[in-house]
């Protein structure tokens, strides 16, 4: 089957076979689709789309294309959680020792930051010693001793969506639903779960701006993991401001740590990011039947979080991964802190209206806590701490946020962009409350 006839199907508005989409994941693998043809069939996918059926062909296609985790003998369900992406995103750090905690057992595999978002496992690469390359038999053992183990993506995982991923983005084919769909779902079914719950990020911070364009993703997610056999539930939400209030990995494990340090430290919980963590962390427990519906299952995450239980799987998991022992009791002490902290004065006096997100995590990124080019080597100490929430009020030179810069004129450019990115309005009715969790789509949605 000739890989030019195979584009030519795909050009030409046509549905692929199962056959055909086979054939080209084993070309992806051996090598034998050269970089132009693949990139050839990404445009067209991009520009013809593909219909449910042929989504799932390509997940299952993909999924079977390297190792595929099979746990077996648990204690209780596999379950996971995948975002989006986001500015100041932290929340796995939070929801897989909760989780844990619950009973859940939680093999998730993060990425790295791509573009003005950060990634999971570049904030733990912040953390002295811990390992997020760990062997399968390590990985496998942390898992069902602690829980959970949160690492980077492995080489044997859905490899095909690894090069077809590398092509596209250099190709302008990322913004495909389809694709993304399957790049997302190939490696979320290798890695074995029996329960997934997406987060959709939607606003200006976000890889889908409008609403529209989030519905569709979270529906082609949703709809295809049906499909594919794995209980899937997405929740759209918020992405028109920081999650939380810090940016940079090193100061978001920070911010995290505090979250799950117990009941004595609740006025460190901020309450956008803790109404989506419990969301998030409800719909994985009810898919894993641990509890029976959201209000059930919120209390049951509150108490592991209250009583510490959250905190020690965290603990425990740092630990397991070659971290150090008390870094929840000392994280000050482990966690590099950058040698220029300089507060962002508010121009004037009024109440912050808009943010544009993605320019503040753009910001980040030019301080040293992102890479504008593949094989940068990131400064884990920069970002920013303190970010005041949409609707706050400020006098002129108040702090909108504190930048933590390696040098002075790093922290003077980052100052001038946050200030750019920040909307103040001096009239107080100008701004008005938007909910952080917009919709939610389950596998009922779809009817029986």
């Amino acid at each position: 089957m000739l890989a030019q006839e195979i584009i030519r199907t795909k050009r030409d508005g046509h549905a692929l076979s199962d056959a055909q989409i086979q054939q080209f994941v084993l070309g992806l693998v051996d090598g034998s689709w050269s970089e132009g043809q693949i990139a050839a069939l990404g445009m067209a996918v991009f520009l013809r789309g593909m219909g449910p059926k042929e989504c799932i062909s390509l997940t299952q296609a993909m999924m079977h294309s390297g190792r595929v985790m099979h746990w077996t003998d648990m204690g209780g369900p596999v379950l996971d959680k995948h975002s989006s992406g986001g500015v100041g995103d932290k929340v796995s750090l939070m929801l897989a020792p909760m989780v844990a905690a619950c009973g859940g057992y939680v093999p998730m595999i993060s990425g790295r930051g791509l573009g003005h978002t950060g990634g999971t496992c570049d904030k733990l690469e912040s953390i002295p010693g811990y390992n997020t390359a760990p062997t399968n038999t390590e990985f496998d053992c942390v898992v069902r001793s602690v829980g959970c183990a949160v690492i980077g993506q492995t080489a044997d995982l859905a490899p095909a969506d690894k090069r077809f991923y590398a092509t596209r983005d250099v190709t302008a084919t990322v913004e495909s639903i389809p694709l993304i769909t399957a790049s997302i779902l190939s490696k979320k079914l290798a890695a074995g779960l029996h329960g997934l719950v997406m987060d959709v990020k939607c606003g200006n911070g976000a890889f889908a701006e409008s609403l529209v364009m989030a519905q569709d993703l979270a529906h082609s997610i949703v709809g295809v993991a049906e499909g594919a056999g794995l209980k899937t539930t997405a929740l759209i939400t918020d992405m028109n401001q920081v999650l939380g209030s810090c940016v940079g990995n090193a100061l978001e494990v920070g911010e995290a740590i505090r979250y799950l340090a117990g009941a004595n430290n609740l006025c460190n919980r901020d309450a956008r990011q803790h109404e989506i963590v419990l969301a998030l962390g409800a719909e994985m427990l009810i898919l894993g039947g641990i509890a029976k519906d959201a209000d059930a299952a919120r209390l049951q995450l509150l108490s592991a979080l209250n009583s510490g239980a959250a905190a020690e799987h965290f603990a425990r998991m740092v630990a397991a991964l070659g971290g150090p022992c008390d870094l929840m009791e000392k994280p000050g002490f482990y966690l590099a802190s950058a040698p220029v902290v300089t507060p962002v004065p508010a121009p004037q006096s009024g109440r912050i209206c808009a943010l544009q997100t993605r320019a503040v995590g753009m910001a980040v990124v030019e301080l040293g806590g992102g890479r504008a080019k593949e094989g940068d080597v990131l400064d884990l100490r920069v970002g920013l701490t303190q970010v005041l929430p949409l609707g706050a009020t400020v006098l002129a030179g108040d702090p909108l946020a504190f930048v933590h810069a390696a040098d002075s004129a790093s922290a003077l450019r980052c100052i001038a962009q946050f200030q750019a990115a920040c909307s103040i309005a001096e009239d107080p009715g100008a701004w008005r409350a938007t909910p952080c969790l917009i919709e939610r789509i389950s596998q009922s949605d779809y009817g029986p």
